[in-house]
């Protein structure tokens, strides 16, 4: 199916594209192989569990309710899309670029986004299961009061994110990037910080309780009322 059809069939009432595959996109001589173009697309509410949409371009795209369970999303440009209240569960997003992505209550048990860009992304969900974040990019990106407990971001790059209130007890965090970022009231307890970069950081009231800080930075961080630095 070319993204042509689909928007065809998306306009003409159809919302059910289970196992598309748009990843073909076109091929020209000497260029490099590219995946569907769907900027700007309304496909909220589409049915796309399965979809393999690997490097597709979606910026700007509405996805609000979509449905791209374990779909094949590596690579995808989401650039400014809509994606709230979408179900990504076991989705693949590694590599994505997610910049300034809007994902209010979105579903992501089981998702990977290992290596995805979210900078200045805005994200409000729930209890997540198996994610994997690692080496994610979450500079400026907007994470407060999300709960990611038990959580893999080892090598993760959180520089001056949004973390205020989240929850993040038990997560891996071994030689994270927290430099100027807002951890104001922060739950760390149990976490494994080793190596991690906190220069700067607030964490004003947050929760480091059983947390593993071997050979973290913390020079310059705000550290009034933490507990568990006893």
């Amino acid at each position: 199916m070319t993204a042509q059809e689909l928007l065809a069939a998306y306009a003409a009432g159809e919302r059910d594209f289970r196992g598309a595959d748009l990843s073909g996109g076109f091929v020209i001589p000497g260029v490099p192989r590219s995946g569907a173009v769907l900027v700007d697309a309304n496909l909220r509410g589409v049915n796309l569990n399965g979809a393999n949409l690997r490097e597709a371009n979606l910026s700007g795209a509405d996805l609000s309710g979509a449905k791209l369970c374990e779909a094949d999303l590596r690579g995808v440009n989401f650039w400014k899309a809509n994606l709230s209240g979408a179900d990504l569960q076991g989705v693949n997003l590694s590599g994505a670029d997610l910049s300034t992505v809007r994902l209010r209550a979105v579903s992501l048990t089981y998702a990977n986004l290992r290596g995805a860009l979210l900078r200045g992304a805005l994200l409000r969900f729930g209890g997540v299961n198996e994610k994997d974040l690692q080496e994610a990019d979450f500079r400026w990106a907007d994470l407060s009061g999300a709960d990611l407990r038990g959580v893999n971001l080892r090598e993760a790059n959180m520089r001056e994110a949004n973390l205020s209130k989240t929850d993040l007890s038990g997560a891996d965090l071994q030689g994270v990037n927290l430099s100027g970022t807002n951890l104001f009231e922060v739950e760390l307890s149990n976490s494994k910080m080793q190596g991690a970069n906190l220069q700067g950081a607030n964490l004003y009231g947050g929760n480091l309780t059983y947390a593993n800080l071997t050979g973290a930075n913390l020079t310059g961080a705000n550290l009034w009322g933490v507990l568990g630095l006893e």
